[in-house]
């Protein structure tokens, strides 16, 4: 096979071939062909540069009036300029960290392009003004740094930060926030409030990542950062009362894990701790919300009396800050508390509710909650008026569907109501009791209960009922 190659090759090299069709070149085409380093002839490397430089100011006075930087411009990509622009300047190491982010961003948009066929996001390429972005604060940061200017440097990135804070981008956020974190360590002359701030931006950046005991590091060394400072961020907000909301909001998400796997004291000593946080931040209504879930997480693990009185300061906080729809939380809560404790005393303490001036939805729903109460306990007078009352608030504020709900509640808990007068008159079986039936059968009228049947033990009241419903069938 090779001697038929090498015997194949030289009876090519024997073939005669056409001359070569004459071409007429540009005179710029026709110089660089013979003057420009792929020209065939020997030349020294000096006259090849200085030959170059000839083509280039021929190209500049004769080529439309355009600069050799101006042809690049043209010929080359915008990221591709933006890196010649930023190692031309000097900038390696915003070149280096530019250049890693679109390596990145290319191959994150190429991993979402195959997970997704409706996937639709622009190649980085068709954003200049993103790339524009980049080169500005990276190039301002490096010139910062080199001066050993930190509070600069963090200012510049931050900015980046900012400006890509949005759903599709936030990765190239969290890489600002990370490198503003660290910048952050080293700036002594501000009394940490960029440290401040930087561990809040950390914290929210592992909370979105769903790492929540990581996000309260962060926001616990915020929150001690900004204790006793009157810092304010960009849009006049107070970093410490900042920190509280954040370090709350954590906690609760913490406690609500804590809760589903049935670690209750876990759970309350966590929410116990972002009770005294909200004291300190001086905020009511954030003081009132964490009362709230150490309420219901008491109420879980099952400490009714310890539930009520924490749930009672914060009934007592939203009726102080005259906040209807807080209250009516509480009013819901409670009723969840006192049907779980399932006394007859504690029934008795809902009466309250029919004080409330304005019953806003969760009210609604607490009167619904002890009406059942009522009604499970015996009580069918006290649980027809609940759910009348109910079934009324329901009317006022136009919901059909909870107005339909409490009606058939309503209808149910009059018909226990009636059912134990009818049964006491047909035990009877005098006369007295079957005059009584007749005529309440001839009118439809409501039946006044037994002043005896008020309370009946529930195996009996489950017995009575029972021997109704056979008759009934009978």
């Amino acid at each position: 096979m090779k001697e038929l190659a090498a015997e194949t090759l030289m009876a090519k090299s024997k073939m005669t071939t056409l001359p070569p069709l004459p071409m007429t070149r540009p005179k710029l085409t026709a110089l660089a062909r013979q003057k420009l380093p792929c020209s065939p002839r020997t030349k020294p490397r000096s006259e090849l540069i200085k030959e170059k430089d000839d083509i280039d100011h021929y190209l500049e006075v004769n080529f439309k009036g355009l600069s050799k930087e101006e042809v690049a411009a043209y010929r080359n990509s915008y990221t591709k300029n933006v890196c010649v622009e930023m190692l031309r300047d000097g900038y390696h190491k915003s070149f280096t960290e530019f250049f890693a982010l679109t390596e990145k961003w290319d191959a994150l948009r190429e991993a979402a392009r195959v997970r997704s066929l409706s996937w639709a996001q622009r190649p980085l390429e068709e954003q200049p003004d993103k790339l524009d972005h980049f080169y500005y604060y990276l190039t301002r940061a490096e010139t910062a740094e080199r001066k050993e200017y930190f509070e600069e440097v963090y200012n510049n990135l931050y900015a980046l930060a900012c400006y890509f804070n949005n759903s599709e981008d936030k990765w190239v956020r969290n890489h600002f926030y990370e490198r503003c974190f660290k910048i952050a360590q080293v700036i002594k002359i501000d009394g940490g409030k960029k440290e401040a701030e930087a561990h809040g931006h950390m914290g929210l950046l592992f909370e979105e990542d769903g790492q929540l005991l990581e996000a309260a590091e962060h926001y616990e060394a915020f929150h001690q950062l900004t204790q006793g400072r009157i810092w304010k961020d960009e849009t006049g907000r107070v970093l410490n009362l900042l920190a509280c909301e954040s370090l709350l909001r954590t906690y609760r998400l913490l406690s609500d894990k804590m809760l589903e796997n049935k670690e209750y004291k876990q759970a309350i000593r966590i929410l116990i701790k972002a009770c005294e946080i909200a004291k300190e931040g001086n905020d009511k209504k954030m003081e009132g919300e964490a009362s709230y879930y150490l309420g219901l997480a008491h109420l879980a693990a099952g400490e009714y009396e310890t539930a009520l009185a924490v749930l009672n300061t914060y009934g007592k906080i939203s009726a102080d800050l005259d906040d209807d729809l807080s209250l009516g939380r509480a009013y819901e809560a409670t009723a969840k508390v006192l049907q779980s404790l399932f006394t007859l005393e504690n029934v008795i303490r809902m009466s309250h509710l029919k004080s409330s001036p304005k019953l806003s939805l969760w009210a609604c729903n607490s009167v619904t909650c002890a009406a059942h109460v009522y009604n499970i306990t015996g009580h069918y007078s006290k649980a027809s008026e609940y759910f009348q009352q109910a079934f009324n608030t329901t009317a006022d504020i136009m919901n059909i569907s909870l107005k339909d709900e409490t009606k058939v509640h309503y209808g149910i808990a009059k018909a226990h109501q009636m059912m134990l007068t009818v049964n006491s008159c047909i035990e009877s079986a005098d006369l007295t009791s079957l005059d009584y039936l007749l005529s309440w059968k001839e009118s439809r009228s409501d039946i006044t209960p037994d002043p005896t049947s008020v309370q009946i033990p529930i195996l009996q009241r489950i017995e009575i009922m029972n021997n109704v419903r056979k008759k009934s069938s009978d």
